[in-house]
């Protein structure tokens, strides 16, 4: 297989549908996508998105945003190129919120993407999760692995509610011929979130800032790897046009693996906040360690992460301070702005390797 090392070149402008668009991964892919000169629709109920993410965009001619949800059948008119289907509460204090809703959201909402893409003859890219895997008792995670879900427990609105949607993914490209693509998204973070995500990386930052005690569920020993969204965005797009027997499923995440304690100590040192670290119980299922193989995105993608712990953390800080003291952070506040020289803003070209 040939390696797909940049995203090619539509001969139009093509239109491309992201759902859960207004979320905070959606809304940089709409960023990203617009820069690149596609026509863009944005479609998003609102459960944990926000026309905040989105704002300045709405009077860009090549923008349009539809409150809508995805459980409830799409009809669109016009062409439609591209389909990536993100629509979905991705945190536990989320999802578990409406857990039935969840599932539905997952598969009603699949098969009313892939029903529309069959209709469009769109290509259409499933947002999967690391999830699949559960607690893993293989490390690191490949795609091949099927992984330790409890199919009964909390998080299995979740856990299964994706497995389900990957099935579907699958059973329509079998059946109906749909070109498909389905990424494993593993933890990812940066401005945009939201402040009670409910997730590592925001509520470390956010109770620092704050000066409230930083809460670790567990003894803190427990591992992830984060990855920053512009990365992350950089390897949606190259998995859309990756060729057509590339389907996936493929894993996105950053491999560099590490605890829970020491990120709570990098946010310290970064905010030069004084809060205390106060420990707690793990919540049921959740997993131990997380870390992906990317063996499949670097040799079909020519995918890596580029943006360092160090940066990123920085970079969501500073968005976070901006939200909490009541400032609007820009549009597109990434690491690539707060740097000045040349070799940090090549590396820092996040969508496509030629520019």
């Amino acid at each position: 297989m040939t390696l797909q090392t940049r995203i090619p070149t539509f001969r139009r402008s093509p239109t491309v549908l992201i759902t859960g668009g207004a979320g905070f991964i959606g809304s940089h892919l709409c960023d990203s996508l617009l820069q690149r000169g596609n026509r863009v629709i944005c479609l998003d109920n609102l459960f944990t998105g926000s026309v905040d993410n989105i704002r300045p965009l709405l009077n860009h001619p090549n923008f349009r945003f539809i409150e809508h949800d995805v459980r409830e059948p799409i009809e669109l008119g016009g062409e439609i190129d591209r389909i990536y289907s993100l629509a979905c509460p991705a945190s536990p204090r989320h999802y578990q919120k409406d857990p039935i809703g969840t599932m539905k959201t997952c598969v009603l909402g699949t098969i009313n993407l892939l029903e529309l893409a069959r209709l469009k003859g769109a290509r259409v890219l499933q947002a999967s999760t690391s999830e699949v895997y559960g607690d893993p008792e293989v490390h690191p995670q490949p795609e091949s692995y099927l992984g330790n879900v409890n199919p009964i427990g909390p998080r299995a609105c979740y856990d299964e509610g994706k497995r389900a949607a990957e099935t579907l993914m699958f059973d329509y490209h079998r059946t109906h011929g749909t070109e498909i693509k389905v990424a494993r998204i593993f933890n990812t973070y940066g401005p945009r979130m939201l402040e009670n995500d409910g997730r590592v990386v925001s509520n470390f930052i956010v109770q620092a800032l704050r000066g409230e005690p930083i809460t670790i569920y567990g003894g803190g020993t427990q591992t992830r790897s984060f990855c920053f969204v512009d990365d992350l965005v950089r390897g949606l797009q190259l998995l859309m046009e990756s060729p057509p027997s590339v389907t996936g499923p493929c894993n996105l995440g950053n491999p560099h693996e590490v605890t829970i304690e020491a990120i709570a100590r990098k946010v310290l040192t970064y905010t030069g906040s004084a809060s205390a670290l106060r420990f707690e119980a793990l919540p049921k299922d959740d997993p131990k360690r997380r870390k992906p193989g990317i063996d499949t995105a670097v040799r079909l993608l020519g995918w890596r992460p580029r943006v360092a712990l160090n940066d990123g953390l920085q970079a969501t800080i500073a968005y976070f301070a901006l939200q909490i003291a009541g400032e609007t952070p820009s549009l597109v506040p990434t690491i690539a702005r707060r740097r000045t020289d040349r070799t940090a803003r090549n590396q820092m070209k996040v969508v496509d390797p030629s520019l």
